[in-house]
């Protein structure tokens, strides 16, 4: 009895998809399975339920200002719907060239939007808002994938690199922007520090007190560098000259 059976097995964390007569039949969890196959015309197609991470590198674009930039990409996937998934292909190849003929085509849809959106916008804007330009999980994107059974759960930037001499060119322009702002907090403590002396001018003009006391202090000064004598008369009218 035992060869008129086929013996078929599906693994942990997938699932299996069996086929009769080139037709799907049903689904089969993970575990061992005897079908019934006396004709040979039975086949089993076992997906991953598990997300899988896709990364792309090297890819290249043009910015909104013509700047050639090279990017890379993670695209972290899962297949939500099997038999849609396996529907979009011919089951005349081996379950691995399936799957990487699954992630060709996520790998060319996610590519396209993420060219456009990095077209749309210009270099400086690109290198300013790297962090926020990380994630690119747009519904647009989300629907174009869920015909294939595909959902993303994750589509991020990894790394932007620009030609050496737009880098230094962005070095440069940070470089004149940070002594800008150091040249304007001199020029307002400068500001601030005449303001504060004429202030004091005013108010030492016409204050005999002060003047007194620039007077002593004045001779403290003279005195500190020697022994002196000083001849001092009425301080009041010294004050008044």
């Amino acid at each position: 009895m035992g060869i008129l059976k086929k013996q078929y097995q599906v693994k942990p964390n997938t699932i299996g998809y069996l086929y009769k007569d080139n037709i799907f039949e049903q689904k089969l969890n993970p575990g061992y399975y005897e079908i019934w196959d006396w004709k040979n015309r039975t086949e089993l197609f076992v997906l991953p339920e598990t997300s899988k991470l896709l990364t792309v590198t090297n890819q290249e674009v043009l910015t909104k200002d013509n700047v050639a930039l090279r990017f890379s990409f993670n695209v972290l996937y899962k297949i939500i719907d099997g038999q849609k998934f396996l529907n979009n292909f011919a089951l005349d190849k081996t379950m691995n060239a399936i799957l990487q003929e699954g992630e060709t085509r996520i790998f060319n849809i996610v590519q396209i939007y993420f060219r456009n959106k990095l077209a749309e916008l210009d270099s400086e804007i690109v290198n300013k808002k790297r962090s926020e330009l990380s994630e690119f999980n747009t519904d647009e994107m989300l629907e174009e994938v869920s015909k294939l059974g595909i959902s993303i759960e994750q589509a991020q930037i990894r790394d932007l690199t620009f030609p050496k001499s737009i880098q230094e060119l962005f070095a440069k322009h940070l470089e004149s922007k940070i002594r800008a702002k150091s040249e304007l907090e001199n020029a307002r403590t400068a500001v601030a520090t005449a303001r504060a002396l004429k202030n004091a001018s005013e108010l030492m003009k016409d204050d005999e007190n002060i003047k007194f006391f620039q007077m002593i202090e004045t001779i403290t000064k003279i005195a500190n560098k020697g022994k002196h004598t000083f001849m001092i008369g009425d301080i009041n009218q010294l004050t008044k000259k």
